[in-house]
């Protein structure tokens, strides 16, 4: 009778998954709200978990450990366990391994593209809306222990990156853009003047005319054999970011994917152009600009705002020897537009998330810390580490903020030109930034954006042609890589699509089923009582 029984198991399991597709959209998924008590037990101990990134930067490193220290001062019931990472995507792979097992951190440093995906696991990222606006535990309550910024205190743009399905499940933490770094030393030997807003016409012009070589086939514009006139760092910011300066699809707030356009095609025909003549290269392909444009290397170095101190001659961060530096004066522009009148650069930076554990006292203290994240000792101390921005009012009008920006160029460290240079850049243009759309399977399109734009340059260094055929088979298997198809996109990222309620023929068959389905489970069991007795 064991097999009877476990085919009445499995014959239950069907009937509650067939009645249970009759419950409103299939394939969605609801995260349940987070009620925080309505006081903090500071009776009790905690430990939490923190995972955190830095780029091997010691004083980032030491940041974070002051913080610890300074928190549990406040709240000596809490203890903070940092664990840190080098790389997002080791966090993010990390975070995907734990969850299944529930043993996530409790709060940890991240991106919105990447909370997409937790949130495919049930309940696992706490929605914040209602702890920001406690009274008490919120944005500047009036319990907290520590000078916690507002809500009005925070600056819109960096918050409304967090939005995810019309509710918040990350704080900012800092924010950058990308910013062009210029050596304006070759630029004008080339005899060309550095426009105040780059154009990509005036990027390519230039770069192809550092090409040019002598007899003995050295550039003439360094004197080396070696030089990449145009760097980029992330292919796939470039590629969105032309996109949004050409008013060209990318995708929807709701994820339909819209990347292989025409224009996207177009973009790739002038790169192409421009690999070919190998005026223009990648990080991918090449290594980091920034060793480039130190060495006298490259023209044209693009990266982010948060990597100002590896750049120029003075740079405090030096990847390269001292007898391979080059001296030349540095110029921090932004990232080329099609229109300057009107230029766009997108935002980015990481955030800070609190994941749901059953007591929700331990979620309490998770949010109470990753909140001092937010004080003005933090905000200020990280943001003079890079070329970071503070992400609220509070610390970017303090007087010690305000007090670092002024004091540009007194120092190769702390105060060092070119990355308060890069701060400032932000700073000024707040309001031309941009973020791209926050869903299930957006982490796989940013990849696949600067695949485009990597696979067009490889196969140029290769010597393969680049036509209209080269493109249709290019935008095809990009997105069968990247599963960007509607039906691979949803098993790629392990979640069934949201295609809207179920048709009323639908619902009549699938009540039949599990109708059917439980007579006979019933009639099984009716079966086994009556051998039995």
């Amino acid at each position: 009778m064991r097999h009877g029984w476990k085919k009445a198991g499995i014959l239950a399991a069907a009937a509650a998954a067939s009645l249970g597709l009759l419950t409103g959209c299939h394939g969605s998924r609801q995260t349940a709200g987070f009620s925080a008590p309505e006081k903090f037990d500071e009776s009790r101990e905690y430990e939490i978990v923190f995972w955190a990134k830095n780029d091997t930067n010691k004083t980032q490193t030491d940041i974070y450990k002051k913080a610890i220290e300074d928190f549990q001062k406040l709240y000596p019931n809490i203890t903070v366990n940092l664990k840190l990472y080098t790389d997002y995507g080791d966090i993010y792979n990390d975070v995907i391994t734990n969850l299944s097992t529930g043993t996530t951190p409790n709060v940890c440093i991240t991106y919105p593209d990447h909370i997409a995906t937790y949130l495919t696991g049930n309940n696992t990222v706490v929605p914040l809306d209602g702890l920001m606006a406690d009274e008490r535990y919120g944005l500047g309550g009036s319990s907290l222990n520590f000078d916690s910024p507002s809500l009005e205190e925070m600056i819109p743009q960096f918050l409304e990156e967090c939005s995810l399905n019309g509710q918040y499940y990350a704080l900012p933490f800092m924010r950058s853009t990308e910013a062009c770094y210029v050596n304006k030393t070759y630029v004008e030997a080339l005899g060309y003047t550095l426009p105040e807003t780059l154009t990509w016409d005036f990027i390519w012009e230039v770069s192809e005319a550092a090409m040019e070589q002598d007899a003995e086939g050295n550039f003439k514009v360094n004197g080396q054999n070696v030089l990449i006139p145009f760097l980029y760092k992330s292919t796939d910011n470039m590629m969105i970011q032309m996109l949004r300066q050409k008013g060209a699809g990318y995708s929807t707030e709701e994820g339909e994917i819209q990347i292989f356009n025409d224009t996207t095609k177009e973009l790739l025909y002038t790169i192409a152009e421009h690999a070919e003549s190998r005026a223009f290269s990648t990080f991918k392909i090449s290594s980091y600009p920034a060793n480039f444009l130190n060495a006298g290397q490259c023209l044209f170095a693009i990266d982010s705002t948060a990597g100002a101190t590896w750049m120029g001659t003075d740079a405090p961060l030096l990847d390269i020897s001292e007898e391979s530096l080059v001296e030349f004066d540095t110029e921090v522009k932004m990232i080329p537009q099609f229109d300057p009148e009107h230029p766009q650069m997108i935002s980015q930076g990481p955030s800070v998330c609190v994941f749901n554990k059953e007591d929700p006292q331990e979620v309490l203290a998770s949010w109470l810390f990753a909140q001092y994240l937010l004080t003005n000792e933090v905000q200020i101390a990280y943001s003079q580490t890079e070329g970071y921005l503070p992400v609220t009012a509070k610390a970017q009008d303090s007087a010690e903020y305000q007090d670092y920006l002024s004091r540009a160029g007194e120092d190769n460290d702390l105060h060092y030109e070119v990355k308060i240079q890069a701060s400032r850049l932000l700073l000024d243009h707040i309001e031309d930034t941009f973020t791209t759309p926050v869903f299930n399977g957006s982490t796989s399109l940013r990849n696949a954006a600067g695949q485009l734009i990597e696979e067009v340059t490889k196969s140029e260094r290769r010597k393969q042609t680049v036509d209209e055929t080269y493109m249709e088979t290019l935008f095809q298997d990009v997105a069968a890589l990247y599963h960007l198809d509607e039906a691979g996109l949803a098993k790629a990222q392990g979640e069934k699509q949201d295609l809207g309620p179920l048709p009323g023929t639908a619902v009549i068959l699938l009540a039949s089923l599990g109708a059917a389905w439980a007579l006979i489970l019933l009639a099984l069991i009716w079966q086994r009582a009556r051998k039995r007795r």
